[in-house]
């Protein structure tokens, strides 16, 4: 898939730009970029960083999904997770409300806010977080896919289990930071004990390609 990193211009003319904060501006907007990609036949991933680009994002995104059946998703970090004490997540109802008016077809990626340090005992992601997911996802029409970070995961076997076992929706897209330091083998029972079908991996080719080997069928985001 392609993704794209969406704010609203800091000044006028306000409208949904190409950027990832603390940017402000952009020499790409939305608009541009989904007329360049509108002919690719790709499955594209719009990530919100702000609350007041969705509306005008979803408006520019109407025209695009009468023309193509590429996969859509719309990701956003809607509440609070493990280790992001300072990071503010989308309010959720405001978040879902502006997608209203898309297909069931599109794919809603919601997820916590996360943070990973080295060197420190790194909490997972806990029964309450996963609750609270789950009673905001269930009367949900779409498909709901959980951005999960890699290096939080062996702390949170149960709790994303249990997460997936709630509805056929629901699946897991796994994805590493930067610095975030993990084993594969920390991988290896999300590979074992949940369906393929319901765990999508979005990792630097290099590890994707070792996960390949022990599981040929792993599916990639």
């Amino acid at each position: 898939m392609i993704e794209a990193d969406i704010l609203l211009r800091g000044h006028e003319p306000r409208e949904p730009i190409m950027a990832h904060p603390p940017e402000t501006d952009s020499d790409i907007t939305l608009r541009e970029w989904l007329d360049g990609v509108r002919g690719h036949h790709k499955g594209i991933k719009l990530d919100f960083k702000s609350l007041e680009a969705v509306a005008p994002s979803v408006l520019l995104l109407q025209q695009m999904l009468l023309e193509t059946d590429a996969p859509v998703w719309m990701n956003a970090d809607i509440l609070p997770g493990p280790g992001a004490e300072l990071d503010r997540p989308l309010e959720a109802s405001a978040f879902l409300a502006a997608l209203g008016t898309l297909p069931a077809r599109v794919v809603l990626s919601l997820g916590w806010t996360s943070g990973w340090r080295a060197g420190t005992e790194n909490p997972g992601y806990s029964w309450d977080m996963v609750q609270q997911m789950e009673a905001i996802c269930r009367r949900l029409e779409h498909g709901v896919t959980f951005p999960v970070r890699a290096a939080l995961l062996p702390q949170s076997l149960s709790q994303l289990s249990w997460l997936l076992q709630q509805s056929p929706r629901y699946s897991l897209t796994v994805w590493t930071g930067l610095k975030d330091e993990f084993s594969l083998q920390d991988l290896r029972p999300f590979r074992e004990q949940m369906d393929v079908s319901q765990v999508y991996f979005d990792l630097p080719e290099d590890m994707r390609t070792k996960l390949t080997a022990v599981q040929p069928n792993m599916k990639s985001q």
